[in-house]
């Protein structure tokens, strides 16, 4: 039910187009050729004559000016390679790009902040890379190798010992 009390079919008693068909147990059981050549027709009246329509005062209606701002350059890319493409690959070209620019802002993001905000001597926070000493066993070359750090300074030293101050 609508709300106000108004129903869905404007007062008229609902009537199923599609018959006993619509059920595949039904069709299982057995079609006339009549039947078999309503359903036929029945199933080529459920296709659009000439594909979706882009109604212009929907889109504005659906997408908020902030979403059609940022969707902007794609849409336009779109249309200038639709007339090449046809719409179905020109969409599949402007949905991959969108998609591929953001997994690549991702990335160059990561990459940035890993390269400047390591932790070290200066500050707290950021990501701290602990590598372990290789391994050594019995018959290596250098069999027991001891630490690297020859001073208890020079652990979580933090790369203080490098810097150029």
């Amino acid at each position: 039910m609508v709300a106000g009390g108004a129903s869905d079919t404007g007062g008229v008693k609902p009537m199923v187009i599609a018959g006993r068909m619509v059920r595949e147990r039904e069709r299982l059981i057995g079609m006339t050729p009549e039947e078999r050549a309503w359903r036929k027709q029945w199933l080529k009246d459920q296709e659009l004559p000439h594909g979706p329509r882009k109604v212009p005062a929907l889109e504005l209606e659906l997408n908020n000016p902030i979403r059609r701002f940022y969707r902007a350059p794609l849409d336009k890319v779109c249309s200038v390679l639709t007339p090449a493409l046809g719409f179905q690959r020109a969409y599949t070209v402007r949905y991959w790009t969108g998609k591929a620019l953001i997994a690549l802002t991702g990335i160059y993001a990561a990459a940035y902040y890993f390269k400047y905000n390591q932790n070290d001597w200066t500050r707290k926070g950021g990501w701290r890379v602990i590598s372990s000493r290789k391994a050594c066993v019995p018959g290596d070359e250098g069999y027991p190798r001891v630490s690297d750090r020859s001073a208890p300074a020079d652990y979580a030293a933090r790369g203080f010992k490098q810097s150029p101050i």
